[in-house]
């Protein structure tokens, strides 16, 4: 009892959809921030490179700004003075070249006598101020470089030595500005995508897999089928699809039962009726030594009427309810199959319906007579209801003909009658068990079992479209192909 808890809970939880992260939604929104948050980053290089590279040219703005006044005092500055303008640029000494000299501007007392970096803001190539900002940003802190260029449009150079100290904290702190940002925005956009595309795309996805899940459970339930929705996109059309789809095999899984009862039904039925027909059987067996010469000529057709419902009910018994039996083939006279058909029918004359016969005496068609007789009889009879359906008209004749002919190993049997053709609800459902009926009332079966013999015997039927009112059918069965061993024994 334990196991089979254990087996039914583990069955469950694996029905049951992921949890959030595990699921679509979670993967999405992980792979939007995720992506936003790349797209960020190559954004961001160049972004703290262009910062890098306007970070020093107002440092060199400041500096040319107070080098052209000390320049134009023409007067060395006090050291407090050099000292309060080196504190103002950050940097360790200025120097302004102008006219072919250079002079210094301003020196700190601790100035070092070798640099590490040499940079012209004037001259910059993206890839190389990309390359810089990227070792200053991870690597320095603790280096000294020297930044020149040009003094507005004039061309007077200003210089500095500073180190890169300040540089690098200023691009931390925007680097840590934009990651924030960055993030928010990501965020934000992310909040937005899932959300639409959640409302779109995850939660009519959820409804397909739920009511697939739920109709998995019990398809006879009408109630399990899924109500799509109104739209024109993709996921409502696969929801329409699905619904047709799930209505069809539920009108599927009905029909097999109802054909399962059917033929349990069937089965009982025939099981008494074999009883009633044995016992008929012996009595029509005394007919024969009746002398009256109408009982003697009708009494052989009684029997063999009912020594094949004898036998009908037999097969069903013995082979079940969905298949027909395996042909029991040989050459037989098709006129003479279709002349019992004629009699079987028994035509009254006076209805002023005709059955005809335009078939060649000597014709033989390789089949099992019981079957081929069942195909022929089945249609005709069709054919013979359908005739007698219609008001009697004097101009109008009413006839079934029953005609055939060999194209080598091939014989074709037409049956065309003069009622009033195939209706189009039949057409569109042409040799369907209860679907096909011609008539109202009709199960379809007739057709329906005329065209499983005939695939029995490698054969095929068909409607044929013809200009004439009525209804023909066209039979095309084909010779069993002579074996080797036959042939030879033939010979011999």
């Amino acid at each position: 009892m334990k196991d089979r808890t254990a087996a039914e809970e583990g069955q469950g939880a694996a029905e049951r959809l992921p949890g959030f992260f595990r699921g679509l939604s979670g993967r999405l929104l992980a792979l939007t921030i995720a992506f936003i948050m790349l797209a960020e980053v190559l954004i961001f290089v160049p972004s703290v490179a262009s910062m890098r590279l306007r970070w020093l040219q107002d440092q060199l703005a400041i500096a040319a700004a107070a080098g052209v006044v000390i320049d134009g005092l023409q007067a060395e500055l006090p050291p407090s003075v050099q000292a309060d303008t080196l504190m103002a640029t950050g940097a360790r000494a200025i120097v302004l070249r102008k006219d072919g000299t250079s002079r210094l501007l301003a020196k700190a007392e601790d100035m070092p006598s070798e640099v590490d970096g040499h940079y012209d803001v004037g001259h910059t190539r993206v890839i190389a101020t990309v390359s810089d900002a990227l070792d200053t940003l991870l690597f320095g802190g603790g280096r000294l470089m020297r930044v020149y260029g040009h003094v507005g449009d004039s061309d007077m150079t200003i210089e500095l030595i500073m180190p890169d100290e300040p540089l690098r904290r200023a691009m931390l702190t925007y680097a840590r500005n934009v990651f924030a940002i960055s993030l928010i925005i990501s965020l934000i956009t992310a909040g937005l995508i899932y959300v639409a595309i959640n409302r779109m795309m995850i939660l009519p996805v959820r409804r397909l897999t739920n009511n697939m899940r739920d109709f998995s459970a019990d398809p006879s339930d009408p109630a399990r089928i899924m109500v799509p929705e109104a739209g024109g996109d993709e996921l409502t059309i696969a929801g329409q699809h699905l619904a047709s789809m799930q209505t069809e095999l539920q009108h599927t899984l009905k029909q097999q039962k109802n054909l399962a009862d059917l033929g349990l039904a069937v089965s009982k039925i025939n099981h008494d009726m074999r009883n009633i027909l044995a016992s008929a059987q012996l009595m029509s067996d005394r007919l024969v030594d009746v002398d009256d010469p109408m009982v003697r000529n009708f009494a052989p057709k009684l029997l063999r009427t009912i020594d094949r419902a004898v036998g009908y009910t037999n097969e069903v018994l013995s082979y079940g309810q969905t298949t027909e039996a395996e042909p029991k083939r040989r050459r037989l006279c098709l006129a003479e199959i279709a002349r019992e058909v004629r009699d079987i029918l028994g035509i009254d004359p006076a209805s002023g319906i005709e059955f005809a016969i335009a078939i060649e005496p000597d014709l033989e068609v390789d089949a099992d007579g019981e079957q081929l007789f069942r195909i022929i009889n089945n249609l005709c009879r069709n054919a013979h209801q359908a005739l007698a359906s219609l008001t009697a008209d004097p101009g109008l004749p009413r006839r079934i003909t029953v005609s055939a002919e060999r194209r080598g190993t091939v014989v074709a049997i037409s049956i065309d009658d003069t009622g009033p053709g195939m209706p189009d609800k039949a057409r569109e459902n042409l040799f369907r068990a209860f679907r096909g009926g011609v008539r109202s009332g009709g199960t379809g079966l007739g057709l329906a079992i005329a065209r499983e013999l005939v695939l029995a015997h490698g054969g095929t039927i068909a409607l044929v479209e013809k200009s004439a009112p009525g209804t023909e059918f066209r039979i095309e069965i084909p010779d069993r192909p002579v074996s080797l061993d036959d042939y030879r024994q033939k010979r011999i």
